[in-house]
């Protein structure tokens, strides 16, 4: 899209003048036919969202609809209770405008991780805050009873939460309809290689249901709540079951063409090593996953490895937890300058089903990484650093998901607001 000197674009939209209130954050800009109302919606609900407590003719400004429209599309989402009118701000003289925010209670939206051992549920109300989250033990992971099990939750859910749902997101352990690796090994979910999951979850609870790479969706998690909420331009190691990378690009997940990017955990680290169940020798997921943690800790005869059990063996200093510690570390230090070398991000992330403190000594076995084009004095991050939304980082990110569907413009933008 071109611009032309009147400060329009070619197709007429306005072009954001730097210095808006709000700092350097992009701003969708709305445009003003009938035909396209519903993507004016969502750059309104989004300019509140991000800018709000908002006055009618504030939000014209930031989004350079007139004035009618604001005040129709503002009108029509308050009598929809996605925002909510609170008192008049003072200014000085004249009548203070009224002032709008996103009604928390307006709506909400349900994420789901879905792993080997467990399922975790978070819901989200329309501010983005986390109105509940648990983790619940699963043993059979088949797309029958992994749906009936959604269904349950779903069923809760609502029964708790009255408020509109605007959708569920659902995230799995990838790679996605690969031969030879989909649901192939424990890390995976035996079962659902060449099943459509978003329809069959769909269809299980009557809802529309996004489904998403676990990996990403914690980066996208850590993104909106954790350590990489300033960060535009990161990656995640995500430990699920498995191992997995997720990339926040320009402040957006990136996918790759077939939602496969960031599949570190089946990259060969150690030539002839351990044999892997998707068929190679030496991946990374025979080292450093949990998967492997719990085998090792199960073959030493210690059955209990759930979250709080590894963190107690943590506190204990158990000699076959530390000695995974110690062995993960070696096998992440020379991924971790891969991953630089490649992405060149401002950081990388580690997070997700392991307790802080584990993942907190992992970095410190790491110790002085591989030199890499992230090896440079003037860093404003650490290399590496621990994420801060623990084992609900990747149901945050699968909530996020529909909320951003139904929220975020999807059109032109513009960065200089």
């Amino acid at each position: 899209m071109t611009s032309k000197s009147d400060g329009h674009s070619e197709d007429g939209s306005l072009i954001a003048p730097a210095g808006a209130q709000g700092g350097s954050l992009a701003v969708t800009l709305g445009k003003n036919p009938e035909r396209i109302r519903d993507h004016n919606r969502r750059v309104v609900l989004d300019v509140v969202r991000r800018h709000g407590p908002l006055g009618r003719m504030h939000i014209a400004r930031l989004t350079h609809l007139t004035a009618q429209a604001i005040a129709n599309i503002v009108d029509e989402l308050v009598s929809e209770n996605l925002l909510m009118q609170l008192g008049r701000l003072k200014t000085g003289r004249g009548q203070p405008p009224i002032q709008f925010a996103v009604n928390p209670e307006g709506a909400m939206t349900i994420g789901v991780e879905m792993g080997s051992t467990h399922m975790v549920t978070t819901v989200l109300d329309l501010s983005g805050k986390p109105r509940t989250q648990h983790v619940r033990p699963i043993q059979d992971v088949s797309p029958d009873r992994l749906s009936a099990q959604l269904r349950k939750e779903v069923d809760a859910v609502k029964a708790s939460f009255p408020a509109r749902l605007l959708g569920i997101g659902v995230v799995m352990p990838g790679p996605f309809d690969i031969e030879g690796m989909s649901s192939v090994g424990p890390t995976t979910l035996p079962g659902w290689s060449g099943i459509d999951a978003a329809a069959v979850l769909s269809e299980a609870c009557g809802e529309s249901v996004l489904v998403e790479n676990d990996a990403n969706a914690a980066a996208v998690g850590e993104r909106l709540f954790g350590a990489g909420h300033a960060i535009s331009n990161f990656a995640m190691i995500y430990f699920g079951a498995g191992i997995g990378l997720g990339m926040i690009q320009d402040g957006a997940p990136f996918r790759g063409a077939f939602g496969n990017a960031g599949e570190i955990g089946h990259i060969v680290i150690t030539p002839n090593g351990r044999s892997c169940a998707c068929g190679q020798r030496g991946c990374l997921e025979t080292y450093a996953s949990l998967h492997i943690l719990r085998e090792k800790l199960h073959a030493a005869g210690i059955e209990d490895t759930d979250f709080d059990a590894l963190e107690k063996l943590h506190e204990d200093r158990n000699p076959v937890l530390m000695g995974w510690v110690q062995e993960a570390a070696e096998h992440l230090a020379p991924m971790i300058a891969m991953i630089e070398n490649i992405l060149d991000p401002e950081t990388i992330i580690l997070g997700g089903m392991v307790p802080d403190a584990i993942i907190d000594d992992l970095i410190w076995h790491m110790g002085g990484l591989p030199i890499s084009v992230a090896s440079r004095r003037a860093r404003a991050l650490p290399r590496v650093i621990r994420g801060q939304t623990g084992q609900f980082t990747a149901a945050l990110g699968a909530a996020s998901l529909p909320m951003f569907e139904a929220m975020t413009p999807k059109l032109d933008t513009n960065s200089e607001i």
